[in-house]
């Protein structure tokens, strides 16, 4: 009975780091000021892209899942660092 909560506790956990790298990792602004739409309206034209949000999106989600999955790794190093230290 331990295990599928102790999974599940680690979904939870990898779910609650990608839902704060979608928040924090993002550039703070909303708008795109005319140099930055230039260059994703660029780059979108030159991959083929039709509308550069379309390319936003499929730059940052996979950055915000890198930095989802470094945070994971971190943290449960950190916890088994933690317990055999502890024990």
């Amino acid at each position: 009975m331990a295990m599928p909560a102790r999974k599940g506790s680690k979904v939870v956990l990898f779910l609650g780091l990608f839902l704060l790298s979608f928040i924090f990792v993002r550039p703070l602004h909303y708008e795109w000021s005319q140099a930055e739409m230039r260059a994703w309206l660029y780059t979108s034209q030159a991959l083929g892209i039709r509308d550069p949000e379309d390319l936003y999106i499929v730059v940052w989600v996979p950055i915000e899942l890198i930095v989802a999955v470094l945070a994971y790794v971190a943290i449960m190093k950190l916890w088994r660092w933690y317990r055999t230290k502890g024990t």
